[in-house]
């Protein structure tokens, strides 16, 4: 099962104070686990919203709101994308992170969906795109 675990955002982390270089080294060695393991497959940290804008959809309509946001607990600070077995074991590394912040922070595991989630909506064509659509992703990484 593929998930997401969220790294909720803090006031520092949306002050766009940087981690310290202890955290970097902690947070490097995680890393290192999970890749060795071969649960990693993919991360980041992201920038304050202050640098962020969103696009609001209401029917055809769009509208672009510009950062920084104020719902500090509804913030994103980074991300993983993990391979795992199931839900415990992505708990079980979870609660093997280091504290991302030099606060109280929460992290949020996410299961992404799967094309079989769909059901019958996802067709064969669909199906075959999505294949087709993942190798293409896949093959810019590696080249």
């Amino acid at each position: 099962m593929k998930v997401m675990v969220l790294v909720k955002a803090t006031k520092d982390s949306e002050a766009g104070i940087m981690p310290s270089q202890q955290l970097l080294t902690e947070m490097g060695k995680f890393n290192e686990e999970l890749v060795k393991a071969g649960i990693m497959l993919g991360g980041d940290g992201l920038h304050p919203t202050s640098k962020a804008a969103r696009v609001r959809f209401s029917g055809k309509d769009r509208m672009v709101i510009d950062g920084p946001f104020t719902e500090t607990k509804e913030l994103l600070a980074g991300y993983w994308i993990w391979q795992v077995k199931s839900m415990q074991e992505a708990i079980d590394w979870v609660k093997r992170c280091p504290n991302p912040h030099s606060e109280t922070c929460e992290l949020e595991i996410r299961p992404v969906f799967e094309p079989a989630d769909f059901g019958a909506a996802m067709t064969p064509e669909l199906q075959e795109q999505e294949t087709r659509l993942r190798a293409a992703v896949a093959g810019k990484k590696s080249g």
